[in-house]
């Protein structure tokens, strides 16, 4: 009955488009990609807040893979190595962060006769993304800032920068705007791809005020794992994104947070909905793949955290929604994959060949059926301080400078709220898991012992009452 039912998924993804070595037919790619949302911000996914309504129809006419996930990072600002494994393919020991001397996935596409447009947040230096795309308008190079004064620039035909800024309003609005106007551009002469990099819902939260004061007095309930302060020193407990509340947190705080948070998705999403409706406008819409993900989640509040400086599913768990030719639609896959694997998909589905290093896995075995995960696996990484390894049920997350390790069962207890890892009953299980992250950080090219012979202390001093002393800046 499985493999009949295999079968006929596959057999009706075909049918409906098919991939492009089926047809002949390279499908266009609009990638829609959002910076620091949650995997659990989508009404369509189970967030009965939210409201999402162009991600819900996504959801609806595609696949949504629930367990996607970030690798982690080698610093603080988690956004920019996250950028650089989705562009590259390469994993996070292998990637070089400003993608010099390795060929991008864009690169490829146009190589295969693809245009290539960006518009948003790049965040992997100019040269990268000159090389990466033929055209572009209203790119952002950098960090975040006040989101209606970013330093835009345009990329011409030429693939210069016109060293201009670019004007119009809120920063999301103007990404918007040029993704419409290069969609009504495209007469379907040739194949296209439509990178579209959001700065929302990264903070500044600055959403237009009609959207904020949906959530005047409604505002969302504090996370179900909310703790006033994290129970021990991670390793990144007073950088940026963590003194953006004082310590130690309170419900009605982060509720404010989240409810800024919710304000700005929906803000998004409204402007997602205009793209897919230029999209349809423009006659291409049945034969291109849209793509819709974010760099990494975000703790605001979870764990007594508010940044993505740690390896708690809430803070490297990604939505991921693929929805077009090639793609079953109203499938929701929970099969293991990072970010990395979505370019190797859409290189499966448009006949484009992988650029050298890329180590992604395509999607479409587990989308259509035919197998039930590509990996069986997940490791991430935060600096020197944190390492972690989940499977489909257990997780283990290490501490090395503290000598601490964590254990969760995530089928038992998926808000990481229960700590095994000091059971007896558990030890085999701390033990072979252990193993199998020695073994991953040797293949992932990671070599940072897991335990030290000077462990710092365990416990942490946190600033009480409002954010004072000094804390680390990322952008």
């Amino acid at each position: 009955m499985k493999l009949l039912l295999s079968t006929l998924v596959l057999l009706s993804v075909l049918c409906a488009g098919g991939l492009a070595a089926e047809s002949g037919a390279k499908p266009n790619v609009l990638f829609l990609f959002s910076d620091d949302q949650r995997a659990d911000t989508i009404g369509a996914l189970g967030n009965t807040v939210i409201r999402t309504p162009a991600l819900d129809a996504l959801v609806g006419r595609g696949t949504a893979f629930t367990r996607a996930y970030c690798m982690g990072a080698n610093q603080g600002a988690v956004c920019v190595p996250s950028r650089a494994m989705l562009m590259s393919g390469r994993t996070l020991f292998r990637v070089n962060e400003q993608l010099h001397g390795q060929t991008t996935w864009p690169e490829k596409f146009a190589a295969a006769g693809y245009t290539t447009f960006i518009t948003g947040k790049w965040h992997n230096g100019g040269e990268s993304a000159l090389r990466s795309f033929q055209r572009g308008k209203a790119v952002f190079l950098g960090g975040m800032g006040d989101p209606y004064k970013l330093p835009l620039q345009d990329i011409g035909e030429a693939r210069t920068f016109a060293n201009k800024r670019v004007s119009g309003g809120h920063s999301v609005q103007v990404f918007t705007d040029a993704a419409v106007e290069f969609l009504r551009e495209q007469k379907g002469t040739a194949p296209f791809l439509c990178y579209v990099a959001f700065n929302a819902p990264h903070d500044p939260r600055i959403a237009p005020k009609e959207y904020r004061e949906k959530f005047y007095g409604h505002e969302p309930p504090a996370p179900a794992n909310f703790l006033p302060v994290h129970p021990f020193n991670n390793g990144e407990m007073t950088i940026r994104d963590e003194a953006l509340a004082p310590w130690p947190r309170t419900p009605e705080i982060v509720r404010q947070h989240l409810a800024d948070y919710y304000a700005y998705i929906e803000f998004m999403d409204a402007q997602i909905g205009r793209i897919i409706e230029a999209l349809q406008a423009s006659g291409q819409a049945e034969k291109t793949i849209v793509v819709f993900a974010s760099d990494h989640g975000l703790a605001i509040g979870s764990h007594g955290l508010f940044g993505k400086q740690n390896l708690y599913d809430h803070s490297m768990h990604a939505p991921l929604v693929l929805a077009g030719p090639g793609i079953p639609q109203g499938r929701r896959s929970d099969a293991l994959c990072y970010l990395l694997d979505i370019f190797p998909t859409l290189g499966a589905l448009a006949g484009v060949p992988a650029p050298e290093g890329s180590e992604g896995r395509s999607l479409i075995p587990v989308a259509t059926g035919q197998a039930e995960t590509s990996r069986a696996v997940i490791l991430t990484a935060y600096t020197k301080v944190q390492r972690a390894l989940r499977e489909d049920r257990w997780k283990l997350i290490v501490y090395p400078q503290i000598n601490k390790t964590q254990l969760f069962d995530l089928k038992a207890d998926p808000l990481e709220l229960h700590d095994l890892a000091a059971d007896p009953q558990h030890a085999e299980e701390v033990r072979r898991l252990t193993a199998r992250l020695h073994k991953e950080q040797a293949e992932a090219g990671d070599n940072l012992p897991l335990s030290t012979a000077t462990p710092q202390p365990a416990e942490f001093t946190f600033p009480s009452g409002k954010r004072s002393g000094k804390v680390k800046s990322i952008e």
